[in-house]
């Protein structure tokens, strides 16, 4: 370990810590792909959460309590795939992040599941300025913009751009990331299937993507509905009862001890209205 990684680990401490007492791991945060909520970072406000998300707390599924609290961030940098484009067409880039921990006896087994890729999915906490549509350009957030994300106008495909970072709040290990690409990592260049998708088949893999998630999302629930019956029910949704079906399905898991998904259907629609985001 650098005597420079360390410098900048003890910025973050009440004393010097060696570099024996902590444990370093690399994640990655965030990128500029059309992620499963038809939303993206652009490069310029994947710059700017690089700045931002400097010394911030990574948790477990998004709840602050202070017993949450896992590791730190302590080193950003926004990269690129040359080989690689994204699936509206644009230069690959990612947020990618050096986070650390206190070595303890109770972390003991959180390294280990680290290490033997058991915790390795993440998600993001921010807010933004500006959220600009893909069919007009206009920002969704001033009200001149009348078009839904998920629905399809003149055969494209509507998506949200999310420009200004204005905010960071912390990194969540979770079950189902929005970002298809972010999660604990040993090298970037691990060697994944790529597939070059355009116009509509781009948003047939992302709904296939949010169909697969809901599943999953159901089954950890332990909602007791059948398998066949969410299949069937997910064939007749469209893009927009996807998104709402998935993200009532993820806060309803952030919040088992209310125990209802009214509930979370709420904390989701306050959430939005504090122009707050989980990617």
């Amino acid at each position: 370990m650098s005597e420079n990684r360390m410098e900048k680990i003890n910025r973050f401490t009440r004393r010097p810590l060696k570099e024996e007492e902590v444990y370093c791991f690399p994640v990655i945060l965030c990128d500029n792909e059309i992620d499963r909520d038809c939303e993206k970072f652009s490069l310029n406000a994947l710059k700017k959460l690089a700045e931002l998300f400097i010394g911030k707390t990574g948790i477990f599924n998004h709840d602050p309590k202070g017993e949450n609290q896992t590791a730190r961030i302590y080193h950003t940098e926004v990269c690129s795939d040359p080989a690689r484009k994204t699936l509206d067409g644009e230069a690959y880039h990612y947020l990618r992040a050096e986070a650390y921990m206190v070595r303890t006896d109770s972390n003991k087994d959180l390294i280990r599941e680290i290490d033997g890729g058991i915790k390795k999915e993440v998600s993001v906490g921010c807010s933004v300025a500006k959220e600009i549509c893909s069919i007009c350009g206009k920002d969704r957030k001033t009200g001149e913009c009348a078009h839904r994300k998920g629905r399809v106008y003149n055969g494209k495909r509507c998506f949200y751009i999310l420009e200004q970072p204005t905010d960071a709040f912390e990194w969540s290990f979770v079950a189902v990331p929005a970002q298809k690409n972010a999660g604990v990592t040993k090298k970037y260049s691990e060697k994944t299937e790529e597939k070059s998708l355009g116009g509509e088949n781009v948003f047939e893999a992302l709904c296939d993507d949010l169909k697969r998630d809901i599943l999953r999302l159901s089954f950890l629930s332990g909602d007791g509905i059948p398998v066949k019956l969410t299949k069937a029910a997910l064939m007749r949704m469209e893009p927009e009862e996807l998104l709402e079906m998935k993200r009532a399905l993820s806060d309803s898991e952030y919040s088992k001890e209310e125990g209802e998904l009214e509930k979370a259907l709420k904390k989701t629609k306050e959430t939005e209205a504090n122009n707050s985001f989980r990617i």
